[in-house]
């Protein structure tokens, strides 16, 4: 059982998670209108590449990403292109932003997709992969995630954070219920960009259902150990719970 350390305080407020782990993942109807905004990352605006009367597909690539610190973004499903326009978003400025209209055509009709083999691919082309696909954080900051793993330092534990340690939040732990094969699949993904030779899945110890679902996909991945650490608020912030799992402190 591998070694766990503790951080200077910490508080035990109430979870109030039961409201939201009683049902599975839901999917939301496809609405009569969507407002796409170009710019949902840190740094620059995604330069739009569709016009008004453009019919599109799921996954569409509809922003180019402009710059170093840029992100793809497309299309949510399949319809038509409306307005390329000025609209309101959700931002505590109240200001507008540059945005697609897309007017549903009710089929949610995909792209071709092709996989990758990642297996084989470089840490480049994958973080390529990323940038082209929209993949940024959800932290708060959304910092596009092929800049995050581009680094020249050498990198031994990669590790997922799974505490969700702040009350009513469950996002991640049904996520990681529901969806653990893809959570590690990602993990080998980061892995293959990074060279890490070892991955820690830290998760709190009120998470039963999700540490058990991870735990059964890792033990057939290499180098892959979930943990559970001791439920205590903020155990979810990063310098916390690297200091938990390998008793490193991040200044």
């Amino acid at each position: 059982m591998r070694t766990l350390y503790k951080f200077h305080g910490g508080i035990h407020p109430p979870t109030h998670k039961s409201q939201s782990t009683t049902v599975p993942i839901g999917r939301l109807a496809i609405p009569g209108k969507l407002v796409i905004p170009f710019h949902q990352h840190a740094g620059n605006r995604a330069k739009p590449i569709v016009q008004v009367g453009d019919h599109v597909l799921k996954g569409q690539l509809i922003g180019m990403p402009q710059d170093t610190m840029s992100s793809a973004i497309h299309a949510s499903t399949s319809g038509t292109i409306n307005a390329i326009s000025m609209e309101l978003v959700a931002h505590p400025s109240g200001l507008a932003d540059l945005c697609a209209t897309l007017i549903p055509d009710g089929k949610d009709e995909w792209i071709v997709r092709t996989p990758i083999a990642y297996q084989h691919s470089s840490p480049a082309n994958l973080r390529n992969a990323l940038r082209m696909a929209g993949v940024v954080g959800l932290g708060g900051a959304a910092f596009p995630s092929d800049l995050k793993l581009n680094t020249k330092h050498k990198v031994t534990t990669l590790i997922l954070n799974g505490a969700e340690c702040e009350p009513y939040i469950t996002c991640d732990d049904m996520l990681m219920r529901e969806r653990a094969s893809e959570v590690i699949g990602g993990a080998e993904i980061m892995r293959q960009i990074l060279g890490a030779e070892e991955i820690l899945i830290g998760i709190e110890d009120n998470k039963p259902e999700a540490i058990k679902a991870l735990q059964l996909i890792a033990a057939n991945a290499r180098n892959i150990e979930v943990v559970a650490i001791p439920t205590l608020y903020p155990s979810g912030s990063a310098k916390q719970l690297i200091k938990v799992l390998t008793n490193l402190e991040v200044p």
